[in-house]
């Protein structure tokens, strides 16, 4: 499925901001400067290539909201402002104004499960960022940058709500399993009946013996992306829950 870029949908924002077609970010991963540009808004957007051999989307439709930001506060280091995304009631916005570890001159913002703004751009409960700049720029959506410290609250978060069965969804997989390995896919792209999901929707994996999940094999999926062209994570309920427990004491810690 193609990314799209909507004309005149981009989230509410500060006068003088808004969501950037280009700019240049800091590779972290591998120390290299590299240019992240949208494409027109009538033609087709392009892939996004973030690192060597691996690849990022976003696709988020979004609408001009006419409600006030959530969350609005001026700390240091601290994002300025917060929002949730009109169609993702539990996904967050948070704007970070420079200079930041990001960029000195360029605002950015952080997507987070977080409705509070969050004490650090850096923050590991922050799924990604993408970058925000002047008034009258159109809106682009397929610079998202994912934040690999993420992930590993992510497999924290699903693993041990299998451990503790926290999760009805994946409790009658396993007994519709039986035996065997069972995927943890993503709910934005589930699979038909009977069919393995594609790589990038694929969280994890899982033994199954006689319908009971074995915690333990817990395989996180090293061809998962938070982000393609379906959307961001989205987790079944109990996996959900679980995560956002994870994410408000990691936050917690940071703040102290």
């Amino acid at each position: 499925m193609a990314l799209r870029i909507l004309s005149k949908t981009r989230p509410r924002l500060p006068s003088g901001l808004a969501l950037s077609p280009s700019i240049r970010c800091q590779n972290l991963a591998a120390s290299q400067t590299v240019v992240l540009a949208c494409p027109p808004l009538s033609s087709p957007a392009r892939a996004l290539h973030l690192h060597p051999a691996r690849t990022s989307y976003v696709h988020q439709r979004r609408r001009h909201s006419t409600q006030p930001p959530r969350n609005e506060v001026q700390a240091q280091g601290g994002a300025v402002q917060s929002f949730p995304d009109p169609d993702r009631p539990d996904l967050f916005y948070h704007l970070f104004t420079p200079p930041t570890s990001l960029s000195s001159t360029t605002p950015v913002f952080a997507l987070s499960f977080l409705s509070t703004p969050l004490p650090s751009i850096l923050s590991s409960t922050v799924l990604g960022w993408l970058p925000a700049s002047g008034e009258g720029d159109s809106a682009g959506l397929n610079d998202f940058v994912e934040n690999e410290s993420f992930r590993d609250i992510l497999h924290e978060a699903v693993q041990s709500a299998l451990r503790d069965g926290a999760d009805e969804v994946q409790k009658n997989s396993a007994i519709q399993t039986r035996e065997g390995w069972m995927h943890i896919h993503d709910s934005r792209n589930l699979p038909a009946l009977g069919r393995i999901g594609d790589p990038d929707d694929i969280i994890a994996s899982v033994r199954v013996e006689n319908g009971e999940i074995m915690a333990e094999t817990y395989q996180p999926m090293p061809s998962y992306r938070l982000a393609t062209s379906d959307g961001v994570l989205q987790l079944t309920e109990g996996l959900a829950a679980r995560l956002t427990e994870i994410l408000e004491a990691r936050v917690r810690e940071e703040q102290r």
